[in-house]
């Protein structure tokens, strides 16, 4: 599953979640290989720098986002070091799930080329104000960080060309769910056909 900044991709797999479905979400497991005393972080201060890192040791995300997404080579090259580890440990976690199928939600899935890893690609799409007005409200980015991101990632027309399933979430929470409690039907028909 991917989708854009703010295009609801939690909304999802939270509902999903609920319905039983292993849910590995590779933001979850990039914080995880990133977090304080884990290799990843010192290779990191080597490529961006000991300014990334706070006086306890950890990654000032912050500090990162503003250096990578105004650098290309140093984003490509951070990615480098993260992407592997975030796919070796949700490989290792999906090879221990017991639900009907595993969702990856991945939101640079098209980015980084993985879209030919698995049996179906689910995109959660919503209009870019929309997306603006999300983010602004529950996180703590400005404008011109959601900008930064946005210009990073793929476009929607990119994702939707790798879609299986696209679903446009732009109303109600509850027309939402019936979209997934939909979509839950059908991954569960196509994992028991594998």
């Amino acid at each position: 599953m991917t989708g854009g900044i703010g295009s609801g991709k939690s909304a999802v797999t939270d509902h999903l979640a609920t319905l039983g479905v292993q849910i590995l979400d590779a933001d979850r497991f990039a914080h995880q290989v990133t977090a304080n005393g884990q290799p990843a972080v010192a290779e990191i201060a080597q490529l961006l720098g000991q300014q990334v890192l706070t006086a306890s040791g950890d990654l000032d995300r912050a500090m990162v986002r503003q250096i990578v997404f105004t650098d290309n080579h140093k984003r490509e090259a951070l990615e480098a070091i993260v992407h592997p580890k975030v796919r070796s440990a949700m490989n290792a976690a999906a090879s221990n799930a017991q639900s009907p199928y595993v969702v990856y939600s991945i939101p640079l899935l098209v980015e980084t080329r993985q879209t030919g890893k698995f049996d179906h690609v689910v995109v959660i799409q919503a209009n870019h104000e929309l997306r603006r007005q999300r983010v602004l409200s529950r996180s703590g980015l400005d404008e011109e960080s959601f900008d930064q991101i946005m210009a990073s990632q793929a476009s929607d027309q990119e994702r939707a060309a790798v879609a299986n399933t696209v679903i446009i979430n732009e109303s109600s929470l509850d027309q939402l769910h019936q979209e997934i409690d939909n979509l839950h039907l059908n991954l569960c028909a196509l994992a028991a056909e594998k």
